[in-house]
């Protein structure tokens, strides 16, 4: 990737590595900005190129495919994705005047390609603001292929989410997918409280700051750049995490100079937020199966200043040979991988990369994972179960089988009193868990389930 190139160029690279190397587009995305000379309006306008062209891939594709005699799938990949780009400028941003996005769009085509690349590409746009009106999308769709076009998602991902909440639920979830995720961080308390973050943002000028309604330590951070390059965060004052995510630590609840098991812990957002809860007091072991990932762990420790974390790279499944004889926690938490559904708006790849047979694999994974912690937390001790997704098979349904399989467990009636009025009001919930969906706060879909484990 060269420094020089325009927004969209920036866009058009990235997809292309999205499509070619299956790389993920928001890791991509990141570094991309970090190395650009853009401005911080380009760098909007790339973001918003690379997300919203993932996030409606099929809808643009169903488009371009009556535009393009032999299909997109005929055309050289960078010119499929060029394409992309044009069509959803054209449908999509309505800021971007129709003369600019096509002007811009064909200029890449003559850089890159040769004159009939550019002559197609120039056809095809001007064919779409020809007949736009015979191309839209269907205003009420019915059958679930109408839907997968109108709402930008795989087929069988419409017929599950309507197997689970019904139509209308589905329709919120699915739109909600393709908005744009809020920024939010947590405040570090072990360095100042919420109210004192809020005037330090602002005086830094680092954006707009508001308090956030679901978590009593999360902040939404509106306008700005980035929070991860602020001076507050490399201070340590915040971490960048979404308010649904912050809710996990929240409900584990752990106190002073407990003994916590983080069983999946990478990146140590929800690792830090127990630390900075039990006042730097006490003992966090955080596992991982990554060595690289446990690193990630290590810097947000100590650049949050949270010295009770002690990491392991390895498989959870392996920990109990690993501790001592008898060695309990007083409480776990499993935030198991998982399907990742819930948070599709922050990485678009997963609609299109996930499929429906892969999550038989992650819930074998997920109920390995729970028997093994099982026996490793104390008596009267909590064991909080979550994933970021709304898929019951890896939630309500793992967690009623788990049950099944260990009666010394049992789902705590106390959870309910934990959550904030808010969620208590807006999202699911059922006997010692919750079910955030993407619509419910703009956050991201999570299930958290909190167990004890019987005196």
């Amino acid at each position: 990737m060269m420094a020089g190139k325009t927004a969209r160029e920036w866009a058009l690279d990235i997809l292309l590595q999205v499509e070619q190397n299956q790389s993920y587009s928001n890791l991509l995305l990141n570094r991309a900005l970090q190395i650009s000379r853009l401005d911080q309006r380009d760098k909007r306008l790339v973001t918003e190129l690379v997300y919203g062209s993932i996030q409606r891939l099929n809808t643009l594709d169903w488009i371009l495919n009556q535009l393009v005699k032999k299909g997109i799938a005929s055309l050289q990949p960078w010119v499929r994705q060029l394409l992309r780009l044009g069509i959803y400028q054209l449908v999509y941003l309505d800021k971007i005047p129709v003369r600019a996005a096509v002007h811009e769009t064909v200029h890449i085509a003559k850089k890159r390609g040769h004159k009939g690349i550019t002559s197609l590409v120039n056809g095809v746009l001007r064919s779409y603001l020809r007949q736009k009106e015979q191309l839209a999308l269907p205003a009420d769709p019915q059958t679930t292929s109408e839907k997968a076009i109108a709402y930008s998602h795989p087929e069988w991902l419409v017929k599950r989410l309507e197997q689970m909440v019904g139509a209308q639920a589905a329709k919120q979830i699915m739109e909600a997918d393709n908005t744009p995720p809020k920024i939010s961080v947590r405040v570090n308390t072990l360095k100042t409280d919420r109210d004192s973050f809020i005037r330090k943002w602002k005086e830094k000028q680092e954006g707009e700051a508001v308090p956030s309604e679901v978590v009593p330590d999360g902040v939404i951070i509106q306008g700005g750049g980035n929070p991860a390059y602020s001076s507050l965060y490399q201070q340590g004052f915040c971490t960048v995490q979404d308010e649904s995510s912050m809710l996990v630590g929240r409900l584990l609840a752990p106190q002073p100079g407990m003994t916590v098991l983080d069983a999946c812990a990478a990146p140590g957002g929800k690792t830090t937020h127990l630390a900075e809860q039990m006042n730097n007091q006490g003992l966090i072991i955080a596992c991982d199966l990554h060595p690289h990932k446990i690193d990630l762990i290590r810097s947000n420790a100590d650049r949050l200043g949270t010295a009770i974390v002690e990491t392991k790279a390895l498989d959870t499944r392996e920990l109990p040979a690993r501790l001592e004889q008898g060695f309990l926690f007083d409480a776990i938490l499993l935030d198991a991988p998982c399907s990742g559904l819930g948070v599709i708006r922050r990485k678009p790849d997963i609609k299109w990369s996930k499929e429906a047979q892969q999550i038989d694999s992650l819930v074998r994974l997920q109920k390995e994972l729970l028997d093994t912690v099982a026996s490793l937390l104390r008596p009267g001790g909590t064991l909080l179960y979550s994933t970021c997704t709304w898929e019951l098979r890896e939630n309500s349904e793992q967690v009623g089988q788990f049950l099944q399989r260990h009666p010394e467990f049992e789902p705590d009636p106390e959870m309910n009193r934990l959550l904030p009025p808010i969620v208590r009001e807006t999202a699911l919930t059922g006997e010692g868990w919750v079910q955030i969906l993407p619509h419910h706060f703009h956050s991201d879909g999570f299930f958290i389930a909190r167990l004890i484990k019987k005196e």
